[in-house]
């Protein structure tokens, strides 16, 4: 082999190392390009998404937002927001105040026992009843039970109030009132099927309408308000009133609960 000819093979040689050096340096700097430019993609996908979880825990919820909405009163009310609600007779000379929590299992009971009696009362024009709803027991468990149930009882309103009273009491009934723990009153589905059981309701368009696009939330929002700044310094469910004085089984700090002795209270009541 020439000397010229080595040389020349020892240039090509340096050459293609060279290339290769470049080759293998302009792979390097892709690599690196491409794993900054992925970690930034991920930081900006990890803010993004910190951000969004943020603006969602800090976005009211669907209730809290409801108290903006303009309230949508049902017919058969009266007052303020259409919160005052009283059925009975014009004849009636009193009017027996009834307060009542929808997920109160102590209403239950109530309404179980004597619910009927107050029914039959009002109809035969002894007493006007004025119903005052609240929804304090959500507070405790951040539910929405009894703010959903107090919707669809103003959609039952809003059909007649004798409508509003047979919802009223197969909501309480021992077939479908829940556990106090179980807040089945903030499935719409659940509400409709009780409503089933009431002539007036049953497969009633409009009525599930209105529980299912949510007609009353706002209602039921200011009714709750109702509730909590009411007057007569009542502060539990379920709670009788009349003549500003509220009504206890005699004897005791507790509401009548059984036949005998609302029928006690009541006439005393009527009679002062």
């Amino acid at each position: 082999m020439s000397k010229r000819n080595s040389q020349s093979a020892k240039t090509a040689a340096r050459e293609r190392l060279r290339a290769e050096r470049e080759r293998e340096a302009k792979r390097a700097k892709v690599k690196r390009q491409i794993t900054v430019a992925c970690t930034v993609v991920a930081v900006l996908a990890a803010a993004g998404g910190i951000g969004y979880a943020v603006v969602q825990a800090n976005k009211p919820s669907r209730w809290e937002a409801v108290k903006d909405e303009k309230v949508v009163a049902p017919a058969n009310t009266t007052g303020t927001d259409g919160t005052t609600v009283v059925i009975g007779k014009s004849s009636a000379a009193k009017t027996l105040k009834i307060y009542e929590d929808p997920r109160c299992p102590i209403c239950g009971t109530f309404e179980e026992s004597v619910g009927a009696t107050v029914k039959k009362d009002v109809d035969d024009g002894k007493f006007k009843l004025q119903y005052i709803g609240g929804t304090f027991l959500d507070n405790h468990d951040n539910g929405e039970g009894s703010k959903n149930a107090m919707s669809a009882m103003g959609a039952a309103l809003n059909v007649s109030p004798e409508a509003f009273l047979d919802y009223k009491a197969a909501l309480y009934s021992k077939k479908w009132h829940p556990e106090e723990t179980d807040d089945k009153f903030k499935n719409d589905d659940y509400l409709i099927q009780v409503a089933d059981t009431v002539p007036a309701l049953k497969n009633n368009a409009s009525f599930r309408n209105d529980v299912k696009s949510g007609k009353y939330d706002a209602w039921a929002v200011a009714m709750s308000k109702t509730f909590d700044d009411n007057k007569d310094g009542v502060t539990g469910t379920p709670s009788l009133v009349m003549d500003g004085k509220v009504l206890t089984a005699p004897g005791t700090q507790n509401p009548p609960m059984t036949v005998d002795e609302f029928n006690a209270v009541v006439d005393a009541a009527l009679k002062g």
